[in-house]
């Protein structure tokens, strides 16, 4: 049971949303520019930063928001999003999103893990300085995300089709946008 009083029947963070609209818009915000901004990487990418950190913190919900939208955006689709998740070396990604991730598991840790040589295998891998700093900007926003929705104790549905539903809806309107005729306040988390 959630902590707080989520009157929208929205699980995860999408209940936060409606209990804090206010929070809401600067949330979706960041987790658009983060997520589907321009960007060398792309939003299939940076979903499974995402979806990674989320699993490394054992966020039910974000975990399997994120990868059900990082599925939506990736040739590999679910099979290389649990793949990378059950450990990144049987993963087919390229060194270049590998050595990303590792920066990602860094920031899990602590920031102060990410260390001159991650940034310098990454850097070697053909990482640019931008996709070094989202990297560790998306990573730190979702320990942040992932804190937000298990602190308060949110539902986390068990049927993959929710998901599924909301991977649509993102991959089409991005987040803070809900779909024409949805009541819901945002889909970031």
């Amino acid at each position: 049971m959630p902590h707080v009083s989520i009157d929208s029947g929205e699980p995860g963070i999408r209940g936060l949303f409606a209990f804090s609209p206010e929070t809401a818009g600067p949330l979706n915000a960041l987790a658009e520019v983060l997520l589907r901004g321009d960007n060398t990487l792309t939003r299939g990418e940076r979903e499974l930063i995402a979806t990674y950190v989320s699993g490394l913190n054992e966020c039910r919900y974000c975990t399997a928001s994120h990868a059900a939208f990082a599925a939506a955006q990736l040739p590999g689709g679910m099979e290389l999003v649990d793949r990378v998740r059950a450990g990144t070396a049987g993963a087919d990604i390229s060194p270049k999103l590998g050595a990303l991730l590792a920066i990602a598991a860094a920031v899990q840790r602590s920031g102060r893990e990410v260390t001159g040589d991650l940034v310098a295998a990454a850097r070697k891998e053909g990482a640019t300085e931008r996709e070094i700093h989202d990297t560790v900007l998306i990573a730190a926003a979702f320990c942040m995300f992932n804190r937000y929705v298990d602190g308060l104790a949110t539902h986390a549905p068990d049927d993959p089709a929710v998901y599924e539903a909301a991977a649509e809806r993102i991959v089409t309107y991005g987040y803070g946008h809900p779909a024409p005729g949805a009541q819901q306040a945002g889909h970031a988390g």
